[in-house]
């Protein structure tokens, strides 16, 4: 089990400046805080306070939880790549091709999506895709995903230096290189990256199969399937009555609003049963309400005929996410919801390309209406746990740090998708602490499918935490010892409590 680096239990609120100095300065005569981090071989100030005094208690404060094992209870990562354990094809495939930040800000740019490798119609060398993100390099400066994509490359390969189109080539090779190790397969990753808990998501039907392979793998950390059931309960889904025959007919359940919600109910047992703490909902609006059994039987055989209006379907998947509360409280699953984008909002390129090319784009959110009924319902509901994340950042102060100010049931979830940036985390901080507080949060999660950029994010949120903390510690807001707990707890007692791990 990790141990923070050092605890420091009882200091006089008085006293609290003048012994932040005295420990600060104690560790400045064992190592300057330029010195290279322990975990990243970047600075040890990178994403720090640049008041000298602030930056010394947040790198104080970062190196407690600097080698904290990872908890990652929300993420998109394929568990077949843990199962199947085959090396990385090469640099591209690996740190291009499947991220959607990288790609959509290369699109930006200029680069087509034939030229990113993403065309079967026009295969490109996966060099020459690489050549595509040295040449542009220089777009992805302040941006989040160029810092995580600095991170890998410094921390991974030892690359420090600028891509550029001079070195494209050399830093090609030296990635290739590692690539072919036995050291650098998923695997052996996973235990170097010291990933105690990643959550994958799966579709309901999933027979969870490699998730149960993977508990028998001996890797050093847990592998969780995550139930997202969204295909399941949106009439305006292209595949809608088809996905709802199929779930009906692999839990033999008859084609009634009972029996579908009996389905439900079967199959999240099933992903219980093989590990899932969690089940996702994507929604466009968190809107919810309750209705009579008879009225949703009536919408349920529209929604299959394909006869329900746009408010008839709004409605319908307003009561299933209400359902999905009940069934929340019922079974335990922690609820999740992640509102507030327009998927696919290209349509030349959805047709061409198919979802997940970059171009989802945020829209507002409101909960405090949308979720009356949900909570009125469930709200207080002992054990039941629902996570509310947000891309409109307004939404985090103005409802859901007060929702989660009163509810037992609501936790304030971390920065999430374009939130997940250095100033938006610092943002998210000040926008939330003053009304919830740090415990009434979610804990930090990546929310990714790159492997390979899951330490890298939790690293961001661990300094960026630090360095809001520190803040506090520098303005007589909270004592350092109190610092250091929290600090802890945002990545180990937070998210075990939020995820019932």
């Amino acid at each position: 089990m990790w141990q923070p680096i050092t605890n420091i239990d009882h200091l006089g609120t008085n006293s609290i400046m003048n012994k932040v100095w005295q420990s600060v300065d104690k560790r400045k005569k064992q190592e300057h805080t330029g010195l290279m981090s322990v975990t990243t071989g970047l600075d040890s100030a990178a994403l720090l306070p640049a008041d000298e005094r602030t930056r010394e208690i947040a790198v104080d404060l970062y190196r407690e939880v600097a080698e904290a094992p990872i908890i990652s209870p929300h993420g998109h990562v394929d568990p077949a790549l843990l199962r199947d354990d085959r090396p990385f094809s090469d640099p591209a495939e690996l740190l291009i091709r499947h991220d959607h930040y990288v790609t959509r800000l290369l699109f930006a740019g200029g680069a087509g999506f034939a030229e990113l490798g993403l065309d079967d119609r026009a295969p490109r060398a996966p060099r020459e895709v690489w050549r595509q993100l040295a040449s542009q390099w220089h777009r992805f400066a302040g941006t989040a995903s160029g810092y995580w994509l600095q991170h890998e490359l410094a921390d991974l390969f030892d690359i420090r230096e600028d891509l550029s189109d001079e070195n494209a080539d050399a830093t090609y090779d030296r990635i290739a290189a590692v690539l072919a190790r036995d050291d650098f397969r998923p695997r052996a990753l996973f235990d170097r990256f010291r990933i105690e808990v990643l959550a994958t998501t799966d579709d309901p039907l999933d027979d969870l199969s490699v998730h149960r392979e993977l508990r028998s793998a001996g890797l050093g950390g847990r592998v969780l399937p995550t139930f997202r059931p969204d295909a399941y309960l949106d009439p305006a889904s292209p595949s809608f009555d088809e996905r709802v025959g199929a779930l009906l007919d692999a839990t033999s359940k008859p084609g009634t609003f009972t029996g579908y919600l009996a389905a439900l109910e079967e199959r999240r047992a099933h992903f219980i049963e093989n590990g899932a703490v969690s089940a996702d909902h994507g929604v466009f609006e968190p809107f919810t309400a309750e209705l009579s059994a008879a009225d949703a039987e009536r919408l349920f055989a529209a929604a299959r005929a394909g006869e329900l209006d746009g408010e008839e379907r709004r409605l319908f998947r307003g009561h299933m996410l209400f359902q999905m509360a009940r069934m929340s409280v019922a079974d335990g699953l922690v609820m999740t919801v992640h509102p507030g984008v327009y998927r696919n909002h290209h349509t030349a390129t959805l047709e061409r390309f198919g979802p997940d090319t970059g171009h989802d784009i945020p829209v507002r959110t409101e909960y405090t209406h949308n979720l009356r009924p949900l909570l009125n319902a469930f709200g207080t509901e002992p054990g039941f746990h629902l996570v509310l994340f947000a891309v409109d950042e307004t939404v985090y102060s103005r409802e859901v740090a007060p929702l989660a100010g009163f509810y037992p049931s609501v936790y304030i979830g971390a920065p999430w998708w374009f939130l997940d940036a250095p100033d938006a985390i610092l943002r998210f901080r000040s926008a939330v602490t003053e009304t919830a507080g740090f415990y009434r949060g979610s804990g930090f999660v990546d929310d990714t499918r790159a492997f390979l950029s899951i330490p890298a994010r939790h690293d961001t949120a661990r300094r960026l935490d630090a360095a809001f903390l520190a803040r506090l510690v520098q303005e007589g807001r909270v004592t350092l010892p109190a610092a250091r707990r929290i600090a802890r707890d945002l990545v180990d007692a937070i998210p075990r409590e939020v995820f019932k791990l």
